[in-house]
Order: structure tokens, then sequence, then C-alpha cells
């Protein structure tokens, strides 16, 4: 510990003051430092450049658990306890999690469904339980909202609309979206917040136009509706956080690359056994 710690210092301080003022010879210290390195020593080294690969290409959006499941998927035998104490050594952090603020209004006059789905969010099969909601993104041009439709069954986003302004055509375009790529059966439960623009009479014509039965979650309860708030504190602290929109346009395609490209197809889910929606779909077709 001595030497390796000469190593990371010997850029600020002499050699030969930090091996007096540790104790060891500073032959000592040369023998070790230019010695070959154990084969321990080095499965570390290439555990760490893999992980700081990986890292760069999900840009910083795994923690430990994810990253464990990377490698192992890419074929490198580990733990995930090496894996965290590597990436910790490394100074290699997953980005992290701020509050946000609900968008939904639920006083309203409107008819509100009962809570149907009451918090069963492990479904047997595809187009069984979607769960809805809205969020805001920040813009220099003001808010961009974006309201997403998932398939609880593999947590794949199937429809997602983005405007300017917060009105009953957004969730519908959302759930109109998912609705033409999945063409759900009968049997299908929507669940959503109470909130004015899913009481819509415009959106509960859509429901009940495909046969969708309508469910929503209690007043004030943001746990009937956990992954949802899960999928947008995963794009609010993977993607938004780090940017600074100049306009809504670019605030629109940098979400579409990340839900497309990046969300559905390869983030690794931990709901999922650490696969992606796409991957996991493809192990469970039907």
């Amino acid at each position: 510990m001595r030497y390796a710690f000469i190593d990371d210092h010997e850029d600020e301080w002499a050699v030969t003051r930090m091996c007096d003022a540790l104790g060891v010879s500073t032959a000592g210290y040369y023998a070790w430092r230019d010695r070959d390195a154990s084969p321990q020593e080095q499965r570390r080294e290439t555990l760490t450049a893999v992980i700081r690969t990986v890292h760069a290409e999900v840009h910083a959006r795994y923690g430990s658990p994810r990253m464990h499941a990377e490698l192992i998927a890419q074929g490198h035998e580990c733990c995930e306890n090496t894996v965290a104490r590597l990436m910790r050594d490394a100074g290699i952090t997953a980005k992290t999690t701020r509050k946000y603020r609900q968008t939904t209004d639920s006083n309203h006059p409107l008819p509100v469904a009962a809570n149907v789905l009451d918090r069963q969010f492990d479904p047997p099969a595809r187009n069984e339980s979607w769960v809805a909601d809205m969020t805001y993104i920040p813009t220099r041009e003001g808010w961009l909202y974006l309201a997403a439709v998932e398939d609880l069954f593999s947590r794949m986003v199937v429809g997602w609309s983005m405007a300017a302004t917060m009105t009953s055509r957004l969730v519908v375009d959302a759930l109109g979206m998912a609705v033409a790529r999945r063409l759900p059966g009968a049997r299908l439960v929507a669940h959503s917040d109470r909130g004015s623009q899913y009481a819509s009479d415009h959106y509960q014509r859509l429901l009940g136009a495909h046969g969708i039965t309508c469910s929503m979650s209690r007043r004030a309860n943001c746990w009937d509706n956990a992954p949802m708030e899960s999928f947008f504190a995963s794009l609010k602290k993977e993607l938004v956080h780090d940017e600074d929109y100049a306009t809504r346009e670019r605030a629109t395609a940098s979400i579409f690359e990340y839900i497309e490209t990046f969300y559905n197809r390869v983030r690794r889910h931990s709901a999922l056994g650490y696969l992606s929606p796409a991957d996991f779909e493809a192990l469970h077709p039907g």
C-alpha cells in the first residue's frame, strides 16, 4: 500500500522524500514499480479498461449492478462487488437522481376510474397492463412536456408524445402510438394517474374505441404508478439533468434517441434480470 501511495503521488512530491516519510527504501520502491504485473493485477486492469469503455458508451448511466450485468454479457466473469470496487478505485460513477415535480392536476370535476391495476406490476404477457404518465423537460424556450406509455411485461416504452403544452392531445397521441404499434386485445388495462388529461373525454373515447379498460391511481398516491415514475426518474438522471437544451426541437430529438435507441434496446433493466426490454421480449415472444 505504501508503494502504491508513492506511485499515485509521484507527480506531486519527490520519491525520495515520500520513501523517507513512509519508511521504505527507494530501491525497494523502484523494484516494486518495475516488476511484472501479476495475473490478478492484469485482470483488474483489463476489467477496469472494459468498464471505462462501457461507461463511455452508455454515457455514465450504469452503476455497478448494470455494469456487472454488461460485463457478464460480454464474457467477463466477475462478481458485482469486484465491479463496484474497481469503479470506486477508478473514480467511475453513475449519474445521480434529482427530485422532480408533479405535472398532472387531479383537482377537477371529471369522472375518475377505479384502481383496477392495484399495483399488479408483473403481468404474464405483453399487452395486458400498460402504465402512462406525463413529465416536463426544461429548455431555453420553455417547458417541453412528455407523455409516455409503458408495457409492464417488458418495461418497453410503447408510446410517447412531446409538445409545448400539456393538453389531452398529448396523452391521446402517446396512447395512439402505443395502440398502433402493439395492436392490443380486449384484455388490456391502461393505468394512469387521475389527472384531467387522462380523465378527459378525448382520452376516454380512445380507450373505449379499442376496448381498453381504464385504471387510475388513488388520489396523491404515486406508488400506484411506480414503474412509470421509475422510467421518468431514469430519463431525468441519465439524460436530462446533464443537458441544456436550447430549443424544444433539440430536446425532442435527444429524448427520442434515449427512448428508442437506448432505453428500449440497450439499457439493462433490474426488473427483467438485467435484460433490455427488447431482449426480454425476444426471449418471450407472443
